[in-house]
């Protein structure tokens, strides 16, 4: 048991409680998991059958493929029809006819010799070329000098027509036959027509030569001019009990319906496809989403989110594959998470669908499109039927790519089938944005709330000026309620211009000085001009009193279960700052006995951490201090308003913030303008024209209504 207990304890300290451990077994098992769901959700559409044997059922193709087996016999009868091609060589004539000339002259040669009848045959039969007879051998000693020159010339002739038609290889024997019968038909003794022919047959070589390069050229032309044959959507491969052959098995093949007995194969390519699909994001999430890649939260979420849009892209293909909600989890991606990061997971589910619908690149176009198209439009969610206008754009998406999938693979030829095919598949994409949407508002508050997140719809939700939270401080501190309208005008004008987030500075600045609740009589802006409670009391208990607004306000915002990006604004809005009203009172009261610690008139708070709290920080003094001058005129207003970030400054309150001096320049100058607005110059009117201007609206007034 002692041992188990330490095993445990290792683990817990050094396994999980390093987040680069933690990140790695959290993507390794979402990489198995989703895995092993693709591998089973395509084994479940493969079938078992052997050659031969009866098929255990009827089956149907459910989607589109290329019929490989009826493809490629079509392919190679239009390659056999081509003829060889052959390239015609003129130099067998020449030589042809060079030999028979060779074998007249020995003849002539050797019968102008002075030897006896029998020596010239002996030498005549050793010389030629030809295997002569000693008949033979003796018709040509004996002929006339006419007859050989005749006979010479016949046999070119015959040659001549008989290697311009063109000798090929396997035609050889056919041409040396038809020599034979040309000669057979001339006049001369039949020895002589014996000599000829063999010497014809003797001379014929193939003079038209096999030529493999064009020939194979010609053969792949006509091979690619043959059109792919398709499997077609609904086509029946085999009926239940038929007789399985090798064509059924090579359709069966080419729509992945065919089990492999291991498998092996298709989960390796599974496993290398995705693979590649999530060390594409973890580069992504890496070099330009550092937060997320750092935050285990943010990484569980975005996994739970694709293993949501996953099943439901499962369940979803079994009715139709222009049905599956990609949007659904490009919605969730880019309102809780990322609005970049859900155009790279769009492509990503994109490729998801194409391995759950049976490699069908239709889907996949229309996925991609609504995917793209869902990120774009949830970029600025102002209110929440901002969600329902970008489920309106993603369906006209998924229209356009359904009618141009159509147009593209038909031409729109006019059909029944084809008219009730395209209605399902318009009525499917439609439904796919409708689900996507329904199911996207659905599941946001479960993510919202488990995994701590806040969206733009929650701080909509929160800016409600029907919240109890703001109700109450309305009934019971309007001035603070004002004050807090006022910074939260300022705040947005200063979020937009900083590039700060203007919705969460908006909320952030209702709720910020909600602590002011538990004791508002002791806020100069709830006073209305009555009795000051200060005035009769310590500046340390005023200090103690004002700083503890903080304090109640995370108190009141968690039991109001506010989001944590508002309670750290909540708690960060005055940082470690110095009460300097109540400070300088108490060095004034000072009587030399009691020492005077700034610490103890500092806020104990942290200090802000985001550009949001600093500009709610900057507009909650600004504000106050410009509300308190007799002459708010603007040279007055800006030097303001430049003197209190300069001491935010110099105090050190931004030095946790990712604010930059030039945002605080650009902060500067917003303020300047928007309280200029606030507070421009009005026209006095003394009190006897005031009383004329008046009465004389009256009487315009009355005149108008008669």
């Amino acid at each position: 048991m002692e041992f188990f207990t330490q095993v445990k304890e290792a683990l817990n300290n050094n396994l999980f409680n390093s987040p680069r451990r933690l990140r790695l077994i959290l993507v390794t098992s979402l990489y198995l998991i989703i895995l092993l769901i693709l591998f089973l959700n395509l084994k479940g559409t493969q079938v078992d059958l052997e050659l031969g044997k009866p098929s255990p059922r009827r089956i149907v193709a459910e989607w589109e493929a290329i019929d490989i087996y009826e493809t490629e016999r079509l392919r190679e009868q239009a390659a056999q029809a081509v003829a060889e091609s052959f390239d015609y060589d003129p130099t067998v004539l020449n030589r042809a006819v060079e030999r028979v000339n060779t074998f007249f002259n020995q003849v002539n040669e050797i019968r102008q010799r002075e030897l006896e009848d029998e020596e010239k045959l002996t030498l005549l039969m050793a010389s030629v070329e030809v295997e002569l007879t000693e008949t033979l051998a003796k018709s040509l000693i004996t002929a006339r000098s006419q007859d050989l020159i005749d006979m010479r010339q016949q046999t070119i002739e015959v040659l001549e027509i008989i290697l311009q038609q063109g000798v090929k290889p396997a035609g050889l024997e056919t041409a040396q036959r038809q020599a034979a019968q040309e000669i057979n038909f001339l006049i001369f003794e039949q020895d002589h027509k014996r000599v000829m022919a063999r010497l014809a047959q003797h001379v014929i070589e193939p003079n038209m030569i096999y030529n493999a390069v064009t020939t194979n050229q010609a053969r792949q032309a006509a091979r690619e001019a043959v059109e792919p044959v398709r499997i077609l959507e609904g086509t029946e491969i085999i009926k239940e009990r038929e007789i399985v052959t090798e064509r059924h098995l090579e359709q069966l093949e080419a729509l992945g319906l065919l089990r492999d007995s291991s498998g092996y194969a298709v989960f390796a390519g599974l496993a290398i496809i995705l693979l590649v699909l999530f060390v594409i994001v973890s580069l992504y999430l890496y070099i330009y989403q550092r937060p997320i890649y750092g935050d285990i939260n943010k990484l569980l979420l975005l996994g739970l989110i694709v293993l949501i849009t996953l099943i439901f892209t499962i369940a979803a293909n079994y009715f139709s594959g222009y049905l599956v909600p990609v949007a659904m989890g490009v919605f969730l991606i880019a309102i809780l998470l990322d609005t970049n990061l859900a155009v790279l997971m769009s492509m990503v589910f994109s490729v998801l669908v194409v391995l759950t619908t049976g490699n069908d690149y239709r889907y996949m176009l229309v996925a991609l499109l609504g995917g793209l198209i869902a990120s774009f439009s949830v970029r600025q969610l102002n209110r929440r039927s901002d969600l329902t206008r970008a489920g309106l754009y993603v369906s006209a998406a998924n229209v356009a790519g359904v009618v141009g999938l159509y147009l593209y693979a038909s031409s729109f030829h006019v059909s029944y089938d084809l008219l009730r095919e395209f209605g399902i598949s318009f009525l499917a994409a439609i439904g796919n944005v409708l689900f996507s949407a329904v199911m996207a508002i659905g599941l946001l508050p479960f993510l919202e709330s488990s995994f701590g997140l806040t969206t733009s719809i929650t701080l909509l939700e929160l800016a409600n000026p029907n919240h109890p939270l703001l109700k109450q401080l309305l009934m019971e501190a309007p001035g603070t309620y004002h004050h807090s309208l006022m910074v939260a005008n300022l705040g947005e004008a200063v979020a937009e211009a900083v590039g700060a987030d203007p919705l969460l500075t908006r909320v952030g600045a209702f709720y910020h000085d909600i602590g002011k609740l538990k004791r508002p009589y002791f806020f100069i802006e709830n006073q209305l001009g009555g009795p000051n409670p200060h005035d009769k009391i310590s500046p340390n208990l005023s200090t103690l009193i004002i700083t503890s607004h903080v304090k109640d306000g995370l108190e009141m915002a968690k039991k109001a279960n506010l989001p944590q990006v508002i309670q750290d604004i909540i708690v960060q809005h005055h940082g470690n700052s110095l009460v300097s009203y109540f400070y300088k009172q108490a060095e004034k009261n000072q009587d030399g006995k009691d020492i005077i610690r700034e610490e103890n008139f500092r806020y104990d708070a942290p200090l802000p951490q985001t550009k949001e709290a600093v500009i709610i920080m900057v507009a909650d003094a600004v504000e106050a201090a410009v509300r308190s001058l007799a002459k708010p005129v603007a040279g007055r207003i800006e030097a303001v308003v430049r003197k209190i970030i300069k001491e935010k400054l110099n105090d050190g309150q931004f030095d946790q913030s990712n604010i930059t001096l030039k945002e605080l320049d650009i902060m500067a100058d917003t303020f300047v303008k928007m309280l200029s607005g606030m507070y421009h110059k009005r026209i006095e009117y003394p009190e006897k024209e005031l009383r004329a201007e008046i009465e004389r609206s009256r009487k315009n007034g009355g005149n108008n209504e008669s």
